[in-house]
């Protein structure tokens, strides 16, 4: 008898949990009504505070989307991600996507809106150096990430830039884009390219110094950007609409605003970060006009882009700019 009790009990108790879990459930959905949208991030960066100023704003809950952020190291583990409907939506280097069209996708990866539009990796040397020129790599070794990335593209589109022929330097593609501050720390290497946070950090450690931006040296492109299938932009225009809207905001309010005030609003997205340490990155990457005035990508920028690409042999001809840009925002 005190079992069958007992049992009863447990099945009662089940029972109650599972209502209020259920009640739980449904009643966020109805409160909030959002379209859930998954987002693959090729890495987390002040770099990118539009986008997290546009979910701590809740500027995308205003346009009706619950935003999720999967942090997925390396552009085209992001493309993967989207092609394989992981994702609805790839954040990364605007050069997966035309990996992905060249490749002969028919359901390719269109871009829709932009974000940034220079490269975010700062070289991070192993001594202070105010007076830092790219000469100062001949016969160096530099970390610069994975071969055909856009980081490393970038890097060696400075060098072109500078008339430097990148013989004359000791570039590193073997270490993976996530262990290059680690491994630069272990003492491989004179200089790395590094994006942030990583390069404060071994500022504050003494293991290395900011000594100039790639960005400023290599010049304007849509350098990541915002991407999904094409059937899924067909299908979903609402949420690709109200998810452009959003970026647009992140994007003015952190041009409108000064480090500290946009460090203070994504503070929650850095929960490693002093505030002081965040207010400097965020102030690294305005003053070297890291992001798009809005989401629009133009077909210039598109093109400068594909010019690296073509100059590395990744690429052999441009790519139609109707066919892999769907823009959401009219510029």
């Amino acid at each position: 008898m005190k079992r069958r009790f007992l049992l009863f009990g447990i099945i009662l108790l089940v029972f109650i949990i599972g209502v209020v879990t259920y009640t739980k459930i449904t009643s966020y959905e109805n409160e909030t009504g959002n379209t859930k949208v998954s987002v693959a991030e090729v890495t987390h960066s002040a770099f990118y505070a539009p986008l997290y100023v546009a979910i701590e704003n809740g500027y995308f809950s205003e346009g009706g989307l619950d935003v999720e952020l999967v942090l997925t190291p390396g552009a085209d583990k992001v493309s993967a991600a989207v092609l394989s409907n992981d994702v609805q939506i790839g954040f990364a280097g605007a050069e997966s996507a035309i990996y992905v069209y060249t490749g002969g996708e028919k359901d390719y990866l269109q871009l829709f809106s932009g974000l940034t539009k220079r490269d975010g990796q700062f070289i991070v040397a192993r001594e202070e150096n105010e007076n830092f020129t790219l000469d100062d790599l001949k016969g160096k070794e530099i970390l610069v990430g994975r071969k055909g990335g856009m980081p490393a593209l970038n890097f060696l589109n400075a060098l072109k830039k500078a008339g430097i022929d990148e013989k004359d330097i000791n570039i590193n593609y073997s270490v993976d884009f996530a262990a290059l501050g680690g491994t630069f720390m272990g003492n491989v290497g004179d200089y790395v390219n590094l994006f942030e946070p990583t390069a404060t950090a071994l500022e504050n450690e003494g293991s290395g110094y900011i000594v100039a931006s790639i960005g400023e040296l290599s010049g304007e492109m849509p350098y990541t950007a915002f991407y999904a299938r094409k059937s899924y932009i067909n299908e979903n225009e609402e949420v690709i609409e109200g998810f452009t809207n959003a970026i647009k905001k992140g994007i003015d309010f952190t041009l409108d605003n000064d480090a500290k005030t946009i460090a203070n609003v994504i503070l929650p997205q850095f929960p490693s970060l002093s505030l002081n340490d965040l207010e400097k990155i965020v102030d690294n990457y305005k003053k070297a006009d890291s992001w798009l005035e809005n989401p629009y990508i133009s077909e210039d920028y598109l093109e400068n882009l594909e010019d690296i690409m073509i100059d590395n042999d990744l690429l052999t001809s441009y790519v139609p700019y109707k066919n892999l840009v769907n823009n959401f925002y009219n510029e």
